[in-house]
């Protein structure tokens, strides 16, 4: 059974900073699939950015703000938030797909202040 542990995350200014990071477990699996998604209040689940395989998808209102990263030797995936704006607040969850099982993190709340 995959484990996923977030960290980071937080307030910020408009215009600010953040990077969240998801590792997964056990680690003698590559993890493929992974990336992160996030839900608004009242609002559904989006992707925001996600790896398959080589191919990285990014929803359109994060292209050039946001980058994702993956460190294959740790089965980790970062995502770097450039230019935060008040309408990316949301709690974020990191995701993997392995062996057609779907996975999901706790979530980690960004609170972006205008």
């Amino acid at each position: 059974q995959v484990q996923l542990g977030e960290s980071g995350g937080g307030s910020a200014q408009a215009g600010g900073s953040l990077r969240l990071s998801c590792a997964a477990s056990p680690t003698n699996f590559w993890y493929m699939n992974m990336g992160w998604f996030r839900q608004a209040p009242g609002k559904s689940r989006e992707l925001v950015a996600m790896y398959s395989g080589a191919i990285i998808d990014y929803a359109d209102s994060v292209k050039g703000r946001f980058t994702i990263s993956r460190d294959r030797t740790k089965n980790t995936v970062d995502l770097q938030m450039n230019d935060l704006k008040p309408e990316d607040t949301a709690v974020y969850y990191c995701k993997v797909v392995h062996n057609g099982v779907t996975t999901w993190g706790q979530g980690t709340r960004v609170t972006v202040a205008s």
